[in-house]
């Protein structure tokens, strides 16, 4: 639970807050993060950025109008100005250049350069002033008055507030509470003040878990244009757009493991993260030729309609939009490729470890029948709520209470309903309508780990444990694992080999590779992480942990361990020190950043690879990332043909690219190259 200082003034301190209008400005937060929070030696570094050309005295009516002070030149580095990365990165992104003066405290004026001079208090710059915001973390983030600012976006007053890296609009409405079972409307405010201070509630899950009022997005972003003014299309940021996974059945945008504050700091990008209806009342379809289905997904695409239309009034660029998910969250990913109510309204994609292939995974990247739905699980809903005779079953369905339909079996599917998706899976095939799109996609290297069971400790053979979980001893591997004298770890060893072939690396490898071949997308570009850091509170299997050692008390990365589901999603989004927990060894911070760095890199120009020039201007917090870029080299994207089948394994000290993995066991698997060819 986050606790939030001043939300329950919220209301009240909207009239307080600091309108942009009024200021007459755009801001930039600006600030050497290296991902430590308030224990970074350069916690101090961060400025306000003032857009407006203005005279000295009305430069420091807007500091003064934030509640903040000009800043003072009076800190220095190696005779050098603590603020010269952000001026050599200005300078680098072509927002300032070396004729560019900015006001600072005692009527001086500062250059890009770090030179100060005095200058006539009648002669109009922008400024820097301090920022002074605390550090939100995990639990805790300081909204009240002093930190708040009043935007206007899509017909209405918003107001968020600020922290030391970011300006952060929580809970924005992005449309109207739909009626259940049906299609959610883009939200068009009427003129009024809104609160952006407090997630707002996840979508309704299991047995009393969120509501049906739940479709709210937050936005994470470095720079607010001057609302009096039509931005400059240079002055916008690439806008990642974040959809969680839960297996269609829980997650929230609200999630502090994918905070976006830090993926906007660092990376100087806006980032959106939204809810979208989950379970039955998310996903349910009926053979009454109506009830769809795939309402969770509408919402993604009204989600993204909403960014089209007001993502600019928040620094964002509508026209540079890369959508991106994990698990549950790549399927909608994947999903949103092949609708055709999402063509044009993004131009990359991130595919954080798709399922698909065999069993559990099926259903991710192959998409029901209405027919086959009814038939799987609808049936069974209706006759657990006494609907299944209704003169309305969908009437039925709606006058029950939300939790009602999310405790029962869950409708998850994704169907072919005829509007949202027309085809039964993502067509890769020769014919296939070609997507000018940019993707990123990968896994982890023993995704598969948390899907099947620890063998029990009476477990004397492998058929024994296998068939209850779908997979039959055929499917082994012909070549087994190290032998540990373990009999049960051995055995979820290998079969994680397998659960990870079969459910994760197979099918991507094969996406990967037809999309090429056929032309389908502009780019791929393939990973795995051989490195990850595994959440606490999922799936508590040690054998995802690295072993503890003296030395390693938090444990040792470099000892063998499992590289488990859902171990990347702090190093992409540099959450390690906000969540409160420890680097584990030297490599694990510098890790954190390149990975960041890298998917900011795509984000931004479709190209995980980082221009050397771009790293050596950001300064010392960015060197670990250049280092390893140097030793590894250029991110080979996927090629046609079998020797340009390549990926990047992502690890420390050094990510190495090779060959595509396991590809004979894929093919003995059906799971092969051709797949989809």
């Amino acid at each position: 639970m986050v606790r939030i200082l001043g939300a329950a003034v919220a209301l009240a301190g909207l009239a307080a807050s600091e309108s942009l209008k009024k200021l007459n400005t755009g801001l930039t937060i600006l600030t050497n993060n290296d991902l430590q929070g308030a224990d970074s030696p350069f916690a101090d570094s961060a400025v306000l950025i003032t857009e407006s050309h203005v005279s000295n005295s009305g430069f420091e009516k807007i500091c003064s109008g934030l509640g903040e002070q000009p800043w003072s030149e009076s800190k220095k580095k190696g005779g050098k100005t603590v603020l010269q990365p952000l001026f050599d990165y200005l300078r680098y992104e072509k927002r300032a250049s070396s004729s560019s003066r900015y006001w600072i405290a005692g009527r001086k004026t500062i250059d890009v350069d770090g030179d100060v001079d005095s200058t006539k208090s009648r002669d109009e710059f922008a400024g820097l002033c301090t920022n002074k915001a605390p550090f939100s973390n995990e639990t805790f983030q300081d909204t009240s008055s002093k930190w708040q600012v009043s935007v206007d976006v899509n017909n209405q007053t918003l107001t968020g507030f600020r922290d030391r890296l970011s300006f952060r609009f929580l809970g924005v409405r992005y449309a109207p509470q739909p009626q259940k079972f049906t299609y959610s409307t883009l939200f068009q405010g009427s003129g009024e003040a809104a609160s952006a201070l407090e997630y707002g509630s996840q979508c309704a899950q299991g047995s009393n878990t969120g509501t049906e009022d739940c479709l709210f997005l937050n936005v994470w972003t470095p720079y607010l244009p001057n609302p009096n003014s039509a931005p400059s299309k240079k002055q916008l940021r690439p806008v990642a757009f974040w959809l969680h996974g839960g297996a269609f059945t829980g997650g929230t945008a609200n999630d502090p493991t994918f905070d976006g504050g830090n993926m906007a700091s660092r990376g100087d990008i806006v980032v959106v993260a939204i809810n979208y209806r989950l379970s039955t009342l998310g996903f349910l379809a009926l053979k009454d030729g109506k009830t769809n289905g795939n309402f969770g997904l509408a919402d993604q695409i009204t989600a993204l309609d909403w960014v089209r239309k007001n993502i600019q009034s928040l620094g964002g660029d509508p026209d540079r939009v890369t959508i991106f998910g994990q698990s549950a969250g790549a399927g909608s990913v994947r999903a949103l490729t092949a609708s055709p109510k999402a063509i044009n309204k993004f131009s990359g994609a991130i595919l954080l470890s798709n399922l698909g292939g065999l069993n559990y995974g099926t259903t991710y990247s192959e998409y029901y029948t209405i027919d086959e739905q009814v038939s799987v699980v609808a049936n069974t809903i209706l006759n657990a709520t006494n609907c299944t005779n209704a003169p309305s079953q969908v009437d039925c369905l709606r006058a029950l209470p939300p939790h009602a339909l999310t405790s029962l079996t869950s409708a998850r599917y994704l169907v072919v309903d005829g509007t949202y998706l027309t085809s039964p899976e993502l067509s890769l095939t020769p014919t296939s309508k070609k997507r000018p799109l940019n993707i990123l996609m990968g896994i982890t290297h023993d995704d598969g780990a948390p899907f099947i069971s620890f063998p029990s400790p009476t477990t004397t053979n492998s058929t024994q444990y296998l068939l209850p979980q779908g997979y039959s001893p055929s499917m082994l591997p012909a070549t087994p694992g190290p032998n540990s004298g373990n009999f049960t770890l051995d055995l979820f060893n290998t079969t994680t080999r397998l659960a990870t072939n079969a459910v994760f690396r197979c099918i991507d490898q094969a996406t990967a590779h037809a999309a090429l071949q056929n032309n389908v997308f502009s780019s791929v570009y393939y990973y795995e992480f051989d490195r990850t850091y595994q959440m606490p509170g999922w799936p508590k299997l040690d054998v995802c942990e690295p072993p503890r050692t003296k030395t390693h008390p938090h444990g040792d990365p470099s000892k063998p361990y499992l590289k488990c589901h859902s171990g990347e999603l702090y190093y992409v989004f540099g959450t390690i020190a906000r969540q409160g927990l420890p680097n584990r060894d030297e490599g694990d911070l510098p890790f954190e950043q390149y990975i960041l760095d890298s998917f900011v890199g795509f984000i931004k120009s479709g190209n995980p690879n980082l221009d050397r020039g771009y790293l050596r201007a950001r300064g010392g917090n960015w060197k670990d990332t250049l280092r390893q870029v140097e030793r590894a080299g250029e991110w080979e994207a996927v090629k046609k043909g079998q020797r340009g089948l390549r990926l990047r394994g992502l690890d420390w000290p050094t990510s190495k690219d090779g060959p595509f993995r396991e590809l004979e066991y894929c093919e003995g698997l059906g799971l092969g190259l051709d797949y989809y060819l």
